[in-house]
């Protein structure tokens, strides 16, 4: 599962907590796919990176921080490809949550 490759990654890196559902820790990442597919028996999935703060200054650097450790994910054997679709504001007003949310097209085996 790409999630759990993601999710195993992120929290391989110092300072971060990332997980398939939502904490309720201060601050932390959700890693969700969206769609995937296949062609040729190589995969492709959407996935969205919610980063969850106390404030949104902070949640907005954690998405930073996440952009900047997804450049490195191709560095692992089964991933050949991650490319930031789009980031933004996603702040979840029905928790009163503040989040950004980064999406990326990743190709894996």
């Amino acid at each position: 599962m790409i999630e759990e490759i993601i999710i195993n990654y992120l929290n391989s890196i110092d300072g971060f907590k990332a997980y398939a559902e939502n904490q309720s820790l201060e601050e932390y990442i959700v890693v969700q796919k969206t769609s995937s597919g296949e062609e040729n028996y190589i995969n492709h999935a959407t996935i969205a990176i919610q980063s969850y703060a106390k404030t949104l200054y902070q949640a907005a650097q954690l998405n930073e921080k996440v952009k900047q450790a997804m450049r490195n994910i191709i560095e692992l054997d089964n991933v050949s490809k991650a490319k930031l679709n789009s980031d933004y504001n996603y702040t979840d007003t029905a928790k009163k949550r503040y989040r950004y949310q980064a999406v990326y097209e990743v190709i894996y085996f």
